[in-house]
């Protein structure tokens, strides 16, 4: 179950950030990522309703403004590289990030199977194979720090969400979408603009901050059903989607190397779906 939901995790994390980075085409990145997280918000406040998460102890606090902290400056600085480089190539290397989770699992005694193990480092590789055309320098120095530096920071985020999910995983997902809205209305205020947002785009930032916000909590929830160091990768497969939806949708030219790199990827999540 755990890896099942790390899996819809991914699934959604890749399509939220397959419009998202359309739409910062088009807006500043900041925008978009501070409307699509207000719509997230409104979707986490209803669920923590329904749930009761307002009144459950409040451990969730301190990890979920540092996995927004994280998170926010991770999709504003992917949300950047994707405007400036090819979708279906930054993409995956954000999922580097992972490392970041995995390491700090392993730190805290986790013990993957040697089935889970291999799944962690064929995951991994595969990502990083997608992301092939990239590495050869095809798009500029730019996109790439930028996608490094988004890996990191969603490595962190994810780290803290689940940490907070060990309290209550709803209100950790909320908790992170009140401090991201507040940031991004922040840096809105500075600098004067609303980032050029047109009403046309409520729908698509509604979308975008539904899926996001649904990726959050799926994922925290496969934290708490095993082990942070494989949900962690599982849920960073998110590229794979957004890789598919470019190559779907805009018709985006992908090398060998990135079809190896997926089917790499599938290979892992089969891996440690036996361990």
């Amino acid at each position: 179950m755990a890896v099942l939901l790390a899996l819809l995790s991914s699934g959604l994390w890749g399509s939220a950030d397959f419009l998202g980075g359309l739409l910062s085409r088009r807006r500043a990145a900041y925008a978009v990522v501070g409307a699509s997280q207000a719509a997230g918000l409104a979707v986490a406040t209803v669920a923590a309703i329904v749930t009761g998460g307002f009144g459950s102890p409040l451990g969730w606090v301190v990890p979920s403004v540092l996995a927004a902290v994280g998170g926010s400056l991770a999709l504003v600085s992917f949300y950047a590289a994707l405007a400036g480089g090819t979708m279906g190539v930054v993409s995956p290397i954000t999922a580097l990030g992972a490392v970041v989770p995995v390491v700090a699992g392993l730190l805290a005694g986790e013990r993957p199977s040697a089935f889970a193990s291999a799944g962690i480092v064929l995951g991994l590789l595969g990502a990083v194979a997608a992301s092939g055309p990239e590495l050869r320098g095809g798009s500029g120095a730019r996109p790439i720090l930028l996608a490094v530096v988004a890996g990191v920071a969603f490595g962190f985020g994810m780290l803290f969400i689940a940490r907070g999910a060990e309290t209550d995983a709803v209100m950790t997902v909320w908790g992170m979408r009140l401090t991201g809205v507040v940031g991004c209305a922040v840096v809105a205020i500075m600098c004067r603009s609303t980032g050029r947002l047109r009403l046309a785009d409520a729908g698509p930032l509604v979308v975008v901050g539904t899926c996001a916000v649904s990726a959050n909590l799926l994922f925290g929830l496969s934290s708490q059903l095993g082990y942070v160091s494989i949900t962690s990768v599982v849920a960073s497969l998110y590229p794979v989607a957004t890789v598919l939806l470019a190559w779907a949708v805009l018709h985006e030219r992908l090398l060998r190397i990135q079809y190896v790199g997926v089917a790499a990827a599938m290979a892992g999540v089969a891996l440690v779906s036996i361990s």
